[in-house]
């Protein structure tokens, strides 16, 4: 018997399945012959009637049965090579899909993808960028090997681990009014305008998370999701914005901008890291988020500006 080849098995499994040739041919993108002149291959390599045709459709012999529960373990050894093939770079390394909010991606895993391929230097990373509400749902459908997003608790669907916490503060320009303020709630600073984007992406979902704490929404000018141009529209004076303390510590002095402590509870963000499957995780992946999740805040003194630099050379 001639090897089987993997193209007549998943034309053989369809039609099994799908009890119908012409059906077959239509989950395959082929035309009815060519399903049926490959299946007649197959039965003539094999030397046995695979398929009992009839008015109705096809159903298997007692042999195309054996084959079909065969077919199906090889096929399925076959997705799970392919799989895990794919979890290489072109050069053969190996490769982790990294996704993490823009916080983390800027304050925090900079130092600690450094310290991590100084132990495992043969490890390629894609690092992306997602939102933080989107990001559990990524590694649970497989796009991404690993996840780190901030919330109030763990996602469903996926096993979470603590990583890190920040806090965000609030900006605002030198000779603003409430520039002499060290500490504030967001509640006081709700008579000035307000810039987005929000810990939690949308206006809507951050009064979700604040209903408590303020009396009416923030009256929000300019929606602007990157951090610094953030900082910039403070300095010309089209509001306040909130931003990650350590992240705007950086602009501080050049924007000539100050930064005030937001006593809210929802100022303290937690970061969780994520994977779909903690029993079932890559040796290189497991190993990225045993370093991740034993990682220790950088060192304060390094601003935001050189982990991005040292990110994004």
């Amino acid at each position: 018997m001639r090897r089987l080849d993997i193209p007549a098995l998943e034309i053989f499994v369809a039609a099994v399945e799908e009890k119908s040739l012409s059906k077959a041919a239509d989950r395959e993108n082929l035309v009815t012959s060519a399903v049926s002149k490959r299946i007649t291959e197959l039965e003539r390599q094999v030397g046995k009637a695979l398929l009992t045709r009839h008015g109705r459709g096809v159903e298997p012999t007692p042999a195309g049965v054996l084959l079909y529960q065969r077919a199906k373990a090889i096929l399925r050894s076959v997705q799970l090579t392919e799989e895990a093939i794919a979890g290489f770079a072109a050069d053969g390394l190996a490769k982790i899909r990294l996704v993490a909010n823009p916080s983390t991606i800027l304050q925090f895993l900079p130092t600690h993808i450094a310290n991590y391929l100084v132990k495992a230097p043969d490890t390629r990373i894609d690092l992306l960028e997602g939102h933080s509400y989107d990001i559990p749902r990524l590694v649970a459908e497989g796009n991404a090997d690993l996840g780190i997003y901030h919330a109030s608790h763990p996602a469903p669907g996926v096993s979470s681990y603590p990583y890190l916490t920040d806090r965000v503060g609030l900006v605002v320009p030198q000779g603003h009014p409430l520039a002499i303020r060290k500490t504030l709630y967001l509640e006081e600073a709700l008579d000035y305008d307000l810039l987005g984007h929000f810990p939690r992406h949308s206006l809507e979902a951050f009064l979700q998370l604040t209903y408590q704490s303020l009396s009416r929404p923030p009256n929000v000018r300019i929606q602007v999701t990157n951090f610094e141009a953030r900082c910039h529209m403070v300095r010309a004076g089209l509001g306040i914005a909130v931003v990650p303390e350590r992240i705007a510590r950086a602009y501080l002095a050049d924007l000539k901008l100050e930064l005030l402590r937001l006593e809210d509870d929802w100022a303290v963000r937690q970061f969780y890291i994520c994977v779909r499957d903690a029993g079932n995780m890559k040796s290189e992946v497991a190993g990225l988020l045993a370093s991740l999740a034993h990682a220790s805040p950088p060192d304060p003194l390094i601003s935001a500006r050189q982990s991005v630099a040292a990110a994004f050379p």
